[in-house]
């Protein structure tokens, strides 16, 4: 693993500290709740998780990868960001193509965050300072912050609304990095390399 891809690992484990906490305040998101509220409410939740899955893991694993996919499905517009990942390709692959890879996309994801979330050691999470919510309003960033003994790592989670109301994480930047965009990048490097075969890049990708 390169460190690029080391670095997008660390965001994983971020975004599951970010918005799996699904099941106490479900009820409230699909009414439109307060993303940064939503926000808040995650380490316990999480640390339930993998209490849960710790112990007898990797015999577990896929259970544990199946109740991890089930919660952040709730909170990751996966659909949109495999899209997005896609770029100009997306437009000339076919439904069946599109849907192929936002199932391998999704998949990949699960998997990378949640071994790294297995090993989860105590790191403060903080929350910056929260900015309204304007009715109406679809789009907003919500800032945090992961600190460890030894680093920083700040985090901007790009978030949408959508019609029915629930806030969707469609994008993370970590340390400057864009996740979105590096994905994106790396799709647009697989797709050259095999001369715009897209069913030979879904068949190869990994986000490992």
């Amino acid at each position: 693993m390169n460190v690029q891809f080391k670095i997008i690992t660390k965001w994983f484990f971020a975004l599951a500290l970010s918005v799996v906490a699904a099941l106490p305040v479900q009820a409230q998101e699909k009414s439109g709740a307060d993303p940064y509220q939503q926000i808040e409410q995650v380490t316990t939740a999480l640390l339930d998780i993998i209490a849960t899955y710790r112990e007898g893991y990797p015999a577990n694993e896929q259970a544990y990868f199946t109740r991890l996919d089930a919660l952040l499905a709730s909170h990751v517009d996966f659909g949109f960001i495999s899209r997005n990942v896609m770029g100009g390709y997306g437009r000339t692959a076919s439904a069946d193509q599109r849907q192929r890879f936002a199932r391998t996309f999704r998949a990949g994801l699960v998997e990378t965050y949640g071994r790294g979330l297995i090993g989860y050691e105590d790191q403060e999470i903080v929350l910056l300072p929260a900015g309204s919510v304007e009715p109406g309003q679809r789009r907003l960033t919500v800032k945090q912050e992961i600190r460890s003994a030894d680093a920083v790592y700040p985090l901007e989670y790009s978030m949408a609304r959508k019609k029915s109301g629930e806030w969707m994480v469609v994008n993370v930047v970590i340390n400057g990095i864009n996740l979105g965009k590096t994905f994106r990048n790396q799709f647009d490097q697989a797709a050259q390399r095999a001369a715009g075969d897209i069913d030979k890049v879904i068949s190869d990708w990994s986000t490992d």
